[in-house]
């Protein structure tokens, strides 16, 4: 099966889902996002913008951001949670123009 695939199942299982297992699985997919994702474009723009990491590299970044995870570092847990909280204000922005209109 490829990833397209299993994205389209994926999103299938997600909108047919309803109450607190359609809100758990959408904080799985973020978090999976936040840990996976995120560092991938970070380490990307990082490379282009300021050069190579200077720790190795992305499996080193993603060391680094599970140990600064684990000591509780702001700044990881944003890179982390910040897809769920874009989620939010994505949900609270359609709830807004619903609303209103």
């Amino acid at each position: 099966m490829e990833l397209g695939e299993r994205l389209q199942r994926v999103t299938l299982y997600y909108r047919s889902a309803r109450g607190v297992w359609r809100e758990l699985l959408a904080v799985a997919i973020c978090l999976l996002i936040g840990l996976i994702v995120m560092p991938c474009l970070i380490f990307a723009a990082g490379r282009i913008v300021l050069g190579a990491y200077p720790h190795g590299g992305l499996f080193a970044l993603w060391r680094d951001l599970l140990q600064r995870l684990i000591v509780g570092s702001r700044a990881a847990w944003l890179i982390v949670l910040g897809p769920y909280v874009l989620f939010w204000l994505l949900r609270g922005g359609r709830w807004l123009l619903r609303a209103t209109a």
